[in-house]
């Protein structure tokens, strides 16, 4: 059975995921909480965390380099998207590049990776927070709840079960048949393959079309005059 470790309350489940894996824990485990004070997205984003959405962690002791753990991301991505779409199946769930779940375009869930290496194995955090009853507003990337598509906003604990089953399906098909699984499944409902887009780096942007996924995960952008780019990290929109 899943071992998993609640809070009424946490600065972040990541953190405490963090300070466990530091400690010596090895996992498998979920650590979820109620609300975060803290709660943290990518390049250190704040992530609002009102009492009603889902906050939860995922922790584990891999035998992997701490720069495979990135596909993790990947394998959370199809997991949080079957959990989306179970709530809202009239609904269109895609994943958008890297990290991201989109309800009828809007983000609904996102995923934090975070690696402790150790040695030869590496401690892997997966962070995942999905906006059940709550979304917030004025965001650069428009954000929506799944309240918005049911009766009422889906219980968290009830929403954690269904992560659990689905990430323990997906997780299971990476260990045993590789990224390449996760890639094409990934791909089948990526959000703007085969349109333009554009792609926000640290220091600048570029535009171009979404062709396809390289085989470590690299988004790979047809830009005019320039070729194939690959694109390791960058924030990506539809181009207006």
């Amino acid at each position: 059975m899943t071992d998993i470790r609640r809070f009424e309350t946490l600065d972040s489940t990541n953190e405490e995921a963090s300070r466990l894996a530091s400690n010596g824990e090895r996992g498998p485990l979920w650590i979820v909480a109620q609300s975060q004070s803290a709660g943290r997205g990518r390049r250190g984003r704040d992530w609002i965390s009102p009492p009603g959405n889902l906050f939860a962690s995922y922790l584990t002791e891999i035998d992997v380099a701490p720069a495979i753990c990135a596909q993790l991301s990947f394998v959370a991505a199809l997991a949080l998207g079957d959990l989306v779409a179970s709530y809202a199946p009239g609904a269109n769930t895609t994943l958008k590049w890297p990290n991201d779940i989109l309800l009828n375009s809007r983000k609904v869930a996102g995923i934090l990776i975070e690696v402790v290496a150790d040695g030869t194995a590496s401690r892997v955090i997966v962070g995942c927070g999905v906006n059940l009853a709550h979304y917030p507003e004025g965001t650069e990337y428009p954000a929506i709840s799944i309240a918005e598509f049911a009766e009422e906003a889906p219980n968290p604990q009830d929403a954690l079960g269904r992560l659990v089953v689905s990430w323990d399906a997906w997780y299971e098909i990476w260990r045993n048949r590789g990224f390449e699984a996760i890639r094409s499944a990934w791909l089948t409902r990526a959000d703007g393959l085969g349109k333009k887009l554009t792609v926000r780096l640290e220091d600048s942007e570029i535009e171009g079309v979404f062709e396809s996924l390289a085989d470590d995960g690299t988004l790979l952008l047809r830009v005019e005059g320039d070729g194939l780019e690959r694109v390791t990290a960058g924030d990506v929109f539809p181009l207006s």
